[in-house]
């Protein structure tokens, strides 16, 4: 194995040639243990690695923490000392979402990844406003989008069909597959992103099969996978941490758990990307002030009226414009609130420095 295998680039040498003279090696983080890291070197050897108290303390937020898919510098220790990481390297992608709940938080689900394969269904899974959040997301990672209609011997030719053609014209620029384990042949076209040096993560929700295609690219059940269901057909998906694997034949691969829900991590210019064909509409309609009400001269209601956008895309549009804005407002009373505590708390130290050096006489 090489670095290079590993996904190693000019780019990250530029970022660790800093790091050289302190006899530091490059790795990647390969698991998140949540108090240690697993971490793979370019020799093949796999550490567990735990994290300094400078690259805590210097996070601004969790996000920054050393997550799946980083590169860091990595102190090698002995039996009888900790292999500590001492820095991260600069991320070239980042997939992520907003943390579930009332947090404004960012959640890193992989780093430095190229392709980001989502896995779906024609059957129950299906649903194209949940597809537009994704692309809303990978987007914003900068990583190319593949979709994988999967469990294709679940449905009929036509609802595959049907499904496919749907979101190829949700995004364009997205590569759909319809795959089926049972017809092998159906995954080829997903080995063919399998190259060296390039990561691929694997999202979607439990019971599409995630894991049983990545098994099968594996090459073994690599991944434990539950029994099919007979009544449903279905296997239960049960990876239950982030987990980087090297394929022999060259490639990596990112696991993730299946995601329940999507939430919004991006900003209005990615949004705007993904709703090209509304932004368009919009410049069309007569008053450059238009609120896209029932009045004469709105051209996106007039799309929607002649059949040409549907009511239920530009809905979707409109919840993940105001999801943003609100993630948006969310974080700036967050920093605000952080700001003043830090005010606060420097107000405080300078109280106490004063009355120590009054305390002391000093001048």
């Amino acid at each position: 194995m090489t670095l290079e295998e590993l996904g190693w680039n000019e780019g990250f040498a530029e970022d660790f040639s800093a790091y050289l003279e302190k006899g530091w090696k490059p790795a990647r983080l390969i698991r998140d243990n949540k108090i240690t890291y697993g971490a793979l070197l370019g020799d093949g050897r796999e550490l567990e690695v735990v994290m300094s108290g400078k690259v805590y303390h210097d996070a601004e937020t969790d996000a920054d923490l050393p997550a799946v898919g980083d590169w860091v510098a990595l102190e090698i220790g002995d039996e009888n000392k900790e292999h500590v990481i001492r820095a991260r390297l600069r991320r070239q992608t980042c997939f992520s979402r907003k943390m579930s709940g009332r947090s404004t938080e960012e959640q890193v689900i992989a780093t430095n990844v190229q392709i980001v394969v989502v896995v779906t269904d024609a059957g129950p899974d299906f649903n194209l406003r949940r597809m537009e959040r994704y692309f809303a997301i990978i987007g914003r990672s900068r990583a190319k989008a593949v979709v994988l209609v999967n469990k294709a011997d679940l449905f009929a030719e036509e609802e595959n069909r049907v499904a496919a053609e749907s979101i190829r014209t949700l995004n364009p620029e997205a590569a759909v597959h319809v795959t089926s384990l049972k017809k092998k042949s159906s995954l080829q076209a997903l080995k063919g992103y399998l190259k060296p040096g390039v990561s691929i993560t694997f999202i979607g929700s439990s019971g599409t099969g995630k894991s049983t295609v990545i098994n099968y690219l594996l090459g073994g059940e690599y991944q434990w996978t539950d029994e099919v269901n007979e009544v449903t057909g279905k296997g239960r998906h049960t990876t239950t941490a982030r987990e980087l694997m090297v394929l022999r034949g060259g490639g990596i691969i990112i696991d993730n758990p299946g995601i329940r829900e999507v939430h919004m991590w991006t900003d209005e210019t990615t949004i705007r990307e993904q709703f090209a064909d509304i932004e368009e509409l919009a410049r069309n309609c007569r008053f450059d002030n238009c609120r896209h009400g029932p009045h004469a001269g709105c051209a996106i209601r007039d799309a929607m009226a002649e059949g040409k956008l549907e009511l239920s895309r530009y809905e979707g549009f409109l919840k993940l414009e105001e999801e943003v804005a609100k993630l948006r407002l969310s974080r700036k009373k967050r920093q605000m609130t952080i700001e003043r505590r830090d005010r606060r708390d420097l107000k405080i130290k300078s109280r106490k420095y004063d009355a120590k050096r009054n305390s002391s006489g000093e001048d």
